[in-house]
């Protein structure tokens, strides 16, 4: 028998097939979508076997393969072809498209790193009693092993781990290895509202479509979006299928892992990157296993190994989360569903209070179905948002809370009522520069500022990871002259214990959520009001619902505003509308107020009046004249190398390639990259805008075979980036 094996080596040049013999003792365990271990050269490498047969093309002297490494399937025939697939639309090494399905457990690379659970359980070996005398706790034990035939060593050494090891000793006990999962579901509470009129109608209008449908759930902040997603997904469980729902943020995955739960019990897995390795194997096997039957995660949860789908939901689907930047395969999750449901003919459903300007496009054409859920459950009215006109405001207080703002703060706490209040930068400071020389410090592996953190006197880069401790004087002119400037969380946590000194604020951002299972414990400490302010970043705009809270207010609306990307204002209208969205979601009246420098703004001005569709409006006009999308597509193209003069001439020469072989497209660059040196790797970029695809992925084909063995230079190509 011939087996034909993709190896794990990620690269252009060994992208490929390889064929090895199979030992005739091996040869009824083969099946395809297993790994085995082959030698490769001089190394001894894992691969996927993608093919079976009788001959082979290559040299004759073929090497047998070492050992197979799994007795069960690990890519199902729908994963495989999935993974050719991804490959084909992103031009990634095939292997990388299929490692990238799986929890690292199970890539080929690492495939020894994690493994199973075995818990030690006893019970009684089949001998006469009689002739034996216990102690007390002995007989304690023995007694609870009657009862209920195998117990866990946990709960033995409880009662005496002496006494456990006399038994075993005496053979009287027998110890039982058994599997165990990292992550316990407790039973389902089934938990199950009653719907408003206008979720029933969506849920009706979903089952009513052709088995093959993509909608788009246009729904405001409070219509809940999540009871319709958990009947449709009740409705495929009834049919005896599976479902995947997405959710952007792994802060929402144990809100909405929860909130399942209740309803579904010990039927649901969850696969995000807050689990350990080995929580990840356990869920994935459950999946594949059958044992699971909803999955909830983040992007990569697109890749679970069902058999049979009927429902994919991606929740919050304008998060750019869902499109994979780096590394490659540079996938977007909401394409990969589109594949998976066309192959199970089953529905896609799109949901966000702010969709994509695509989607948008995309249901108002007819090519999605278009669903809307206008008004809140409660039938209360979304906040009332006040714009705070900064250019005024910073005169009259040397605080970054403005006095207005603080007035309401102070109102809702003595109400007993509960604040929101959202910043998206953590840190204590922006940069550190130096007032004498105006020298400021940046991180040595990339061209860009290093952020203060005062709780550790650290400088911190935000992209790498980078730290060093603060210096007492400038490294450039030696002078203790150093002052931070701009504004993170930490700092304004700071302002708070000066302006507040009895509140109870909670910080939550990137440093404070490190730790696994933190978003749980703050989002539960929160909800149960024992704190008074939730102060974070993007971390607390998305899908939490807390009755408590009736203000929000944003410290900084220009954050995302003026970074210097064609998405920047949906994003920013995007951020305000699901940040104001918290407000006001129970019984209590909500309220927003927005601190911004660009008060005249259109998103600011139509965040106000919560307003989506005129956004849309005033976006697309401008998008259309600047051949933006959803007019064009885009195409972009990143060379980089160590040597920046040889980066930038080979940038160039790949601009010429692309402006004989693609007449019709629109060419910008090459220029460098915002963040220029990354790494100490510098960075040019090309941008392709176009309205067909052509021939433009066979001519990026060139271009990367033409580089793959330049080992000075590296390209990357990414179709339809979520930003540059």
């Amino acid at each position: 028998m011939i087996i034909g094996v993709l190896v794990e080596v990620a690269s252009k040049s060994v992208d490929r097939i390889f064929d090895y013999l199979v030992p005739s003792a091996l040869c009824g365990f083969i099946k395809k979508g297993i790994r085995v271990e082959v030698p490769f050269g001089r190394q001894t490498l894992e691969g996927f076997v993608l093919e079976i047969k009788d001959s082979s093309t290559s040299a004759k002297d073929l090497k047998e393969i070492i050992r197979i490494v799994d007795q069960d399937i690990v890519l199902n025939e729908e994963l495989l072809e999935l993974g050719k697939k991804i490959q084909k639309i992103t031009l990634a090494p095939l292997i990388s498209c299929y490692q990238v399905m799986l929890p690292k457990a199970l890539k080929a690379k690492n495939g020894s790193v994690v493994n199973k659970k075995v818990v030690s359980y006893y019970r009684l070996n089949s001998i006469d009693l009689s002739s034996f005398s216990f102690l007390p706790k002995q007989l304690e034990i023995i007694q609870l092993c009657q009862k209920e035939k195998e117990v866990s060593k946990k709960r033995l050494t409880q009662i005496s781990a002496s006494s456990l090891h006399t038994l075993v000793k005496k053979n009287i006990l027998l110890e039982v290895k058994k599997e165990e999962y990292r992550r316990n579901y407790q039973e389902p509470i089934r938990e199950c509202k009653q719907l408003t009129l206008e979720q029933q109608k969506v849920v009706d209008q979903v089952r009513s479509f052709p088995s093959f449908s993509v909608s788009l759930l246009y729904g405001v902040t409070g219509s809940g979006k999540t009871e319709v997603y958990m009947e449709l997904i009740d409705g495929a469980l009834k049919q005896g299928k599976n479902s995947i729902m997405l959710v952007p943020e792994i802060s929402l995955t144990p809100q909405m892992v929860e909130r399942f739960q209740r309803r579904f019990g010990d039927q649901i897995a969850a696969i995000h990157s807050a689990l350990s390795e080995g929580e990840k194997y356990d869920e994935w096997r459950r999946i594949a296993r059958g044992e699971a039957k909803i999955v909830i995660g983040a992007r990569s949860a697109i890749f679970a190994p069902f058999d049979q789908i009927g429902m994919i939901i991606i929740d919050e689907e304008h998060s750019d989360s869902y499109k994979q930047s780096d590394p490659s395969p540079r996938y977007q999750a909401k394409d990969v569903a589109i594949m998976r449901a066309k192959r199970h003919q089953c529905p896609v459903v799109l949901g966000s209070a702010t969709p994509s300007l695509e989607s948008m496009a995309r249901a108002l054409k007819g090519v999605y179905h278009f669903l809307s859920l206008p008004h809140r459950v409660n039938g209360r009215e979304l906040p009332n948002v006040q714009i705070i006109d900064m250019n005024q405001e910073v005169k009259k207080t040397p605080y970054h809370i403005t006095t207005t703002l603080l007035n309401e703060i102070q109102y809702c706490i003595e109400q007993g009522e509960q604040v929101i209040l959202f910043l998206n930068r953590r840190g204590f400071s922006t940069f550190v520069t130096c007032k004498n020389c105006s020298n400021t410090i940046k991180c040595p592996n990339r061209d860009i500022t290093l952020t203060y953190h005062k709780s550790n006197h650290m400088l911190r880069c935000h992209y790498c990871g980078y730290a060093t401790p603060l210096p007492k004087v400038c490294p450039n002119c030696k002078e203790e002259s150093l002052s931070d400037l701009g504004v993170g969380t930490e700092k304004i946590e700071e302002e708070l214990s000066v302006l507040l000194p009895y509140a109870k604020v909670l910080r939550m951002d990137v440093d404070t959520t490190s730790r696994k299972g933190a978003h749980k414990k703050m989002i539960d400490a929160f909800r149960s009001h024992e704190y008074d302010i939730l102060l974070g970043t993007q971390i607390v705009a998305k899908g939490l619902d807390f009755e408590n809270v009736t203000l929000v207010g944003v410290i900084n609306a220009d954050t995302s505003l003026n970074i210097p990307d064609f998405r920047s204002s949906e994003n920013t209208f995007s951020l305000l509308s699901q940040v104001a969205g918290r407000s006001g979601r129970s019984k209590k009246e909500g309220k927003v107020m927005i601190q911004t420098f660009n008060p005249d703004h259109y998103a600011i001005q139509y965040t106000k009046t919560h307003n989506y569709l005129g956004f849309y409006q005033k976006e697309m006009e401008i998008r259309k004249q600047l051949k933006y999308p959803p007019y064009y597509y885009l195409c972009s193209l990143r060379i980089s190398g160590r040597d920046s003069s040889y980066v930038e001439k080979e940038a160039s020469k790949i601009y010429r390639s692309l402006e004989r072989n693609l007449p019709h497209m629109i060419l910008l660059g090459p220029s460098p990259n915002i963040i220029f040196k990354m790494n100490r790797i510098y960075r040019y970029g090309i941008i392709i805008k176009y309205k067909q695809l052509e021939n433009l992925p066979e001519i990026l084909e060139k271009i990367l075979q033409h580089y793959k063995s330049d080992h000075r230079i590296k390209v990357d190509v990414d179709f339809n980036p979520s930003h540059f």
